[in-house]
């Protein structure tokens, strides 16, 4: 019925072809090159954003409603969303007639911080050293890069020492068992897998496996679905419930995987899982290949004014395709990289 895929390969995980080195000093708390990498990874984003920003905030232009416009127009344009937008411009005005600026070159550096201030809510780190074993199960639409930042993920844990074992809860795309058996060997982690296909048994299977073996971190995959496919969205719910039946409680975080690329689409996406499995994180993949980084402005504000709601954390962020590219979000850091500008100390 299911197997235990322990993979046969060297107690060190070998890292994929196409992983970029990365220094040693990574994984014990360095963020240099990670920092590196992030303002690598933010280029499109940062030559649409921070580029005509820095164009907007030059020396001798003057801070008139024209340079209003025009940055609204460019935060707009970098899918930062137009009520995020508006919160931005209502707090730089107010800045700018506390301190009687007037002209915009001194107005920049507020930019960064009323940003960085935006983003903090959202900048929640993942402990999974609450429960034991720490379950993780992740979900989202089709191609938003869930099986390969489980991958990454689970690259991730081990480098921090933990245990972690990989569930194939993905039993509906062609391959996908085989994909996150690749990432297994790469890791050098367990993955738990069946060749019926059925995710609920899967999960089932996989808690008292990481039961049984002491495993600190499990990360459940599961099937690609749109909101719009009910029948599916109804099917996730059901695999949610069984984890909680197998280990109660479980799971401890329910991550949605996002796709930079989808901009504004994305948190049509986000409050679609949310409605349905009660979201706790998120993960918001491949900035490096798109030029809507603002986005993550938009999901800080999109709970701005609800009662009793608070934002979603984004709990990962990834800047490209090698092993070390998807680490936890910094408000400071991102910004940085993505005005050009130094980090917060």
């Amino acid at each position: 019925m299911f197997g235990f895929l322990k993979p046969k390969v060297p107690k060190e995980p070998a890292e994929p072809t196409n992983a970029k080195p990365t220094a040693a000093s990574d994984d014990s708390g360095n963020s240099g090159s990670w920092l590196s990498r992030l303002k690598s990874g933010l280029t499109k984003t940062r030559e649409k954003l921070g580029a005509q920003v820095a164009g907007l905030f030059g020396v001798g232009r003057k801070l008139d409603e024209a340079f209003y416009e025009e940055l609204e127009t460019v935060l707009i344009g970098a899918d930062v969303g137009v009520t995020a937008t508006g919160h931005l411009l209502a707090a730089l005005r107010e800045r700018a007639r506390k301190e009687r600026y007037t002209e915009a070159a001194q107005l920049r550096q507020a930019l960064g911080e009323n940003l960085v201030a935006m983003l903090k809510p959202i900048e929640q780190p993942l402990d999974v050293g609450t429960h034991k074993p720490f379950v993780i199960m992740l979900a989202g639409v089709n191609g938003a890069g869930k099986t390969t930042s489980i991958g990454k993920l689970a690259h991730y844990y081990q480098a921090q020492g933990k245990k972690v074992l990989l569930a194939a809860g993905d039993t509906f795309r062609a391959a996908a068992r085989e994909q996150l058996m690749a990432w297994g060997e790469r890791n050098n982690v367990t993955v738990i897998s069946q060749a019926s296909g059925d995710s609920a048994a899967v999960m089932f299977d996989a808690m008292h496996a990481a039961i049984a073996r002491g495993v600190d971190v499990v990360l459940a995959d599961t099937a690609g679905r749109l909101p719009t496919q009910l029948h599916l969205m109804e099917e996730i719910k059901k695999v949610k419930r069984v984890i909680d039946k197998a280990l109660p409680g479980a799971p401890h975080e329910t991550l949605i995987v996002l796709d930079a690329n989808n901009g504004q689409n994305a948190l049509a996406q986000v409050k679609a899982f949310d409605d349905t499995l009660g979201v706790t994180g998120l993960v918001l993949t491949k900035l490096d290949g798109t030029a809507k980084g603002g986005v993550l402005a938009a999901i800080a504000h999109m709970r701005a004014g609800t009662s009793g709601n608070k934002p979603i954390p984004v709990r990962f962020i990834g800047v490209g395709e090698g092993l070390e590219d998807l680490r936890p979000f910094t408000a400071e850091e991102f910004v940085s990289a993505l005005l050009d500008q130094p980090a917060a100390p």
